[in-house]
């Protein structure tokens, strides 16, 4: 697998969290920045596509009016 080099200035906490991470996991430091990145772009490219999907149902007329939902809210049992 090819490979290149990111250089990132993180806060010290940080930094401290990935040296524990690394000790307890017994992983080296960059397969953690590299899973946590991958987990973080994943989420990312997940939350665009929903957005762009909501976008389109806009788009669509596919929408719920504000006092429709305000109803709702107020018919639900508040009372626990």
């Amino acid at each position: 697998m090819n490979s290149r080099v990111v250089t990132a200035h993180i806060p010290v906490d940080l930094a401290e969290q990935v040296d524990l991470l690394s000790t307890r996991l017994d992983r080296p430091k960059g397969w953690i920045v590299r899973q946590a990145l991958t987990s973080w772009v994943a989420l990312e490219a997940k939350r665009h596509q929903l957005t762009l999907e909501g976008l389109a149902d806009v788009d669509a007329g596919r929408v719920v009016d504000h006092a429709s939902v305000a109803a709702w809210a107020e018919s639900l049992d508040h009372s626990g």
